[in-house]
């Protein structure tokens, strides 16, 4: 599942933005948004998603539950 941002939570401090390895944060109408066709979870970059470990404000970057999981190619 690809990481989303919660745009009522996000304050547009753009630490996410800096920190994806797969360039999947930008952002949009004043908020930050994640690209989940590009979100990999960090797998094979970082032993954990950096957008939810830099980010100030705590369960603003959440799995996506509605998308499936990132599968890692072989």
């Amino acid at each position: 599942m690809p990481f989303k941002i919660i745009a009522s939570q996000c304050t547009s401090c753009s630490a996410c933005e800096l920190e994806c390895p797969n360039v999947a944060i930008s952002e949009k109408g004043g908020t930050f948004v994640i690209d989940p066709k590009k979100c990999t979870e960090c797998i094979g970059y970082f032993d954990g998603p950096q957008c939810a470990a830099v980010c100030p404000v705590e369960n603003t970057c959440v799995l996506d539950a509605s998308l499936p999981r990132y599968q890692a190619r072989a």
